[in-house]
């Protein structure tokens, strides 16, 4: 029921909190707003038109624009509003600019009290068809992605699409061995708790929606956070190394993985992933509890518990449609280990064509880090991304190499220094990235360390998750003909954010606390002068991936800042390495040809992006049976396909492989690919590619 805010909690140690349900379907009380509020909205206004990076004004396409949001905010499945409000909410398209700029949020807090009260609706209906079970052998779909449809006309439209709606939720459950009576009991806590979790909103939730509406209209990164979502907030920071290790976010009715941290258990385990959604959670063996429409805050507090326990997530693989298998995850609970968060590195050798070993590193960045506290106390050893990297080369230099791949997949960024300093340990002294303020201000980074540490064979991997830091990192190697990037086009964050703490703007507030305001105050550029907003950093060779950049990215997002470029900054590149790419790419896709682990991957890669462009499912219950199992088949036949390659005996189910080992991971399979790149650079094959990518010296500098 959150879809669109920006409300992310971090999965922690603590205390288990049990949530009553109430049985009965009160009516829902009208809010209104505080007097705090109008300040609050006046305020916001006032340093989004002053400092906001866009330098757009509010006014009627604004107000139109924010209209769209805010309903996005609400209803953005078409669920609960009919089309008949949406009409008469009209009426407010072109006045919520003046609504947020006078602090008049009697238009908000309308439209606001209407959804409640649509919901309510909408759960009282639900309850009362679990009444009767439902007839699983008639052949009907059911939609459950509505977000290109319109809302529905008529009562009657919108009591179908709830039928098909209850209809599917049910046969999910019985599809994951439940009987109707087990069923029906499940979905009546689920829609209770819907009804409950809606009648507990208070003004300041009220007053949040309608502020980040108005943020989000600016861009996705620009976020309102209330005083409690803000308290909230310092604490996930405070226990951000506690947990099993994940980030969470409300997306529709589901709360979704936005974030494995690196080093916690999750990440250890391997088998949960960004986007997958969870459905219902179980302490140790005890009965799974459906958290489907549970808010985020009640999902963390179940998901918290003490260090050592065991929890069971039951899970929604991203991308899948409602009703897809589901997976069962068992974690141990525990602190996320720092260390794992730091650079580390490996020996990885390989053979090309020409029968030759030649002998990898492998520099693995999780994150951009930075021990602050301890540089500015003047701490020699204080520990950075950059100091740990230039150890891992030296070491690995020691050990004897013929090339390195840094490996940036799922790294989010972090510092802009450190990105800055590790650009330096591989091109020679000159600007890494150019950052244009609000105000017109244009800030050159250069890299700090005078020469480079290391001068051979360089690849980048990276992925859809790879972003902010990480592009600009990767961005800097391909702009100096520096090395090579592998993989798939990264996220496109390429913005800067400022925390304005709204107690420091209001005066006079007390002991009020009034939240914060997240703002988007800047861009990244490349030396080139092309923004990495939006678009990214595109790969030299590019890699399958089972994300769709479609669904995945900063370009998915419709308020995102565009594309643009601005003057190039002076900078001196190393020779075009345009005819060695198209080479170092052919050559790629040849070895990929042959070998059947890079062709299973394909073909997995490729089924998990089909189901991202289903919209609708069967609610047969025998056709959904098929489908499953027709889905399981296929996949049994990859695995199997794959296994015979290697002579290794075929598997008799699919529940054999959680008993076996995989020839290799499909991480380990794209990261295989960037190290025959290198040694293929490192090689010689092209001699043109060797001088271009191994070449050191003055020459190269600015």
């Amino acid at each position: 029921m959150r879809k669109g805010l920006s409300r992310v909690l971090l999965v922690a140690i603590g205390s288990l909190t049990s949530i009553a349900l109430e049985a009965s379907i009160d009516p829902i009380v009208p809010l209104e707003a505080s007097p705090r509020h109008p300040i609050i909205s006046r305020t916001v206004t006032e340093l989004i038109e002053q400092w906001h990076y866009s330098h757009l004004q509010l006014d009627n396409s604004m107000s139109s624009a924010i209209f769209d949001q805010y309903l996005d905010i609400l209803d953005g499945n078409r669920a609960y509003f009919l089309g008949a409000d949406v009409a008469e909410f009209g009426n407010y398209r072109y006045d919520l600019d003046e609504s947020a700029r006078r602090g008049n949020l009697d238009p908000a807090f309308a439209i606001f009290n209407r959804f409640r009260e649509r919901v309510n609706q909408r759960v009282t209906f639900a309850l009362s068809l679990l009444e009767t079970e439902p007839d699983f052998t008639i052949d009907e779909d059911y939609r459950w992605d509505r977000t290109e449809l319109g809302w529905p006309t008529t009562q009657e439209a919108m009591n179908e699409t709830w039928r098909l709606r209850v209809k599917n939720d049910a046969l999910t459950l019985i599809m994951a061995d439940e009987t109707w009576l087990e069923a029906s009991e499940t979905l009546r806590e689920r829609y209770e708790r819907m009804h409950n979790d809606i009648a507990e909103l208070d003004a300041n939730d009220a007053f949040e929606y309608f502020m980040n509406a108005v943020a989000h209209t600016m861009d996705p990164h620009s976020t309102y956070l209330s005083p409690q979502d803000s308290e909230e907030y310092r604490i996930d920071m405070s226990l951000s190394y506690e947990g099993i290790g994940a980030r969470l976010q409300e997306e529709d009715e589901f709360v979704e993985v936005v974030e494995v941290i690196p080093g916690g258990p999750a990440d250890m385990d391997g088998r949960l992933q960004e986007l997958d959604r969870i459905t219902a959670v179980a302490q140790g063996d005890d009965r799974f509890v459906d958290v489907v429409g549970w808010k985020l805050e009640d999902v963390v507090q179940l998901i918290r518990g003490p260090g050592g326990s065991i929890i069971r997530l039951r899970i929604l693989p991203g991308g899948s449609e409602p009703g897809s298998p589901q997976v069962i995850i068992a974690l141990t609970r525990d602190k996320v280990l720092l260390e794992e968060q730091a650079a580390k590195s490996e020996l990885r050798e390989v053979t090309l064509d020409d029968g030759l070993n030649y002998r990898i590193g492998v520099i693995t960045v999780p994150r951009f880090y930075q021990d602050f506290a301890a540089k500015t106390e003047g701490e020699a050893d204080y520990k950075s991304t950059s100091r740990d990297v230039t150890r891992l080369i030296g070491e690995l230099e020691a050990e004897g190499i013929d090339g390195i791949v840094m490996d940036l997949r799922q790294n989010g960024g972090g510092h802009l220094s450190e990105a800055t300093e590790l650009s330096g340990l591989f091109i020679d002294r000159g600007p890494v990235v150019q950052v244009m303020e609000t105000t017109g201000d244009l800030e050159i980074h250069t890299d700090p360390s005078p020469t480079a540490i290391y001068g051979g064979p360089l690849a980048v991997l990276v992925d859809r998750y790879s972003a902010s830091a990480s592009e600009i990192f990767a961005a800097a190697i391909q702009d100096y003909e520096r090395g090579v990037i592998i993989g798939q086009q990264t996220f496109g964050k390429g913005t800067v954010q400022n925390l304005f703490n709204l107690d420091r703007q209001i005066r006079g507030s007390g002991d009020q606390s009034n939240g914060q305001l997240t703002l988007t105050i800047g861009k990244y550029y490349r030396v080139t002068g092309e923004s990495t907003q939006n678009r990214g950093v595109m790969p030299d060779i590019t890699l399958p991936s089972g994300i769709p950049t479609e669904a995945v990215g900063e370009n998915t997002r419709p308020t995102a800042l565009p594309w643009d470029r601005i003057d190039a900054t002076a900078f001196r590149p190393r020779p075009s390495l345009d005819t060695e790419i198209t080479t170092l790419n052919s050559n790629q896709r040849l070895r990929a040809t042959n070998d059947p682990n890079f062709s299973f991957l394909e073909k997995d890669f490729s089924s998990r992006v089909e189901s991202w462009n289903e919209h609708t499912v069967s609610l047969n219950l025998e056709s959904r049976k098929a489908e499953q199992a027709s889905d399981r088949q296929a996949r049994l036949d990859r695995h199997n396909e794959r296994r015979a390659a290697f002579a290794l005996p075929p598997l008799a189910s699919i529940e054999e492989l959680d008993d076996v080992e995989d020839p290799i991971s499909a991480a380990e399979i794209l990261l295989n690919q960037a190290a025959l790149t290198v040694a293929e650079i490192a090689a010689g094959q092209s001699s043109s590619t060797r001088s271009a990518l191994s070449a050191t010296g003055p020459d190269n500098g600015v």
